[in-house]
């Protein structure tokens, strides 16, 4: 009589040993995710201030080299010229790397002016037209870094993987939610086996770690993709309380 008491007592124990350890991956996926922030910080200073500076010696001395070289064949000053122009390309590649790296602009700017930018750059490189409809919401910092780097994830994916001609940006706040939106008219995918338009594995992984992010902010992430009828990706997070009053 006692056979299924102790198969329930099993049962019990490997649903807590199964919720532990998920407690315990969950726990590590945030702190690679803090570490991975942390790193990618250090980098992108150093970048701006110890390979931005090189940079800048480098286009100084080609400025102050072409007055003093009239006499130089045309070859010569067209050499001159291209490596002044390759500078600058290089000088705008490090600040792209650096922005991709860390958002130096959510501090100084806010998210609504780091979103646009961003939107703006993918545009520029990609020709891909994005529409956006971002309003100002409250956010904390830490919030504000997980929904931009949803956005950037997103906005990866589908640059590489869903051949998309339009793509819309949305921020808005709805009462104690802040909601960011990423939309395409792409590929799209399915997740199911056997449907085909099968996400690749490595934009997989991207929102593998985009939910952790989402959720280790006690948010939600939605992802509603069907293939050949495009992707939109939706992350709600918490909105930050208003600040006490004096």
């Amino acid at each position: 009589m006692s056979e299924p008491s102790d198969l329930q007592a099993q049962h019990d124990l490997l649903t807590r040993e199964v919720a532990l350890r998920t407690a315990e991956l969950t726990a590590l996926s945030l702190h690679l995710q803090t570490v991975r922030e942390d790193e990618r910080s250090r980098l992108a200073r150093n970048l701006h201030d110890d390979l931005g500076a090189l940079l800048t010696s480098a286009k100084l001395d080609v400025a102050r080299l072409k007055p003093h070289l009239p006499a130089l064949p045309p070859e010569a000053m067209a050499r001159l010229d291209h490596l002044n122009d390759t500078l600058n390309r290089m000088i705008a590649l490090k600040r792209r790397v650096v922005d991709d790296l860390w958002p130096a602009t959510l501090s100084h700017l806010g998210l609504v002016t780091t979103l646009g930018i961003l939107a703006r750059e993918f545009t520029e490189r990609s020709g891909i037209p994005v529409h956006c409809d971002l309003q100002p919401v409250a956010l904390t910092p830490q919030a504000e870094l997980v929904a931009y780097r949803v956005a950037q994830e997103a906005i990866t994916n589908l640059s590489k993987h869903a051949q998309a001609s339009r793509v819309v940006l949305r921020l808005a706040q709805h009462g104690s939610e802040v909601e960011i939106t990423v939309q395409d008219d792409g590929l799209g995918f399915s997740a199911s086996p056997g449907t085909g338009g099968k996400q690749p594995p490595t934009a997989s992984h991207g929102l593998l770690a985009m939910r952790v992010r989402v959720e280790g902010e006690h948010g939600r992430l939605q992802i509603d993709s069907h293939p050949g009828a495009g992707c939109r990706v939706s992350a709600r997070l918490p909105a930050a309380p208003p600040p006490l009053s004096a």
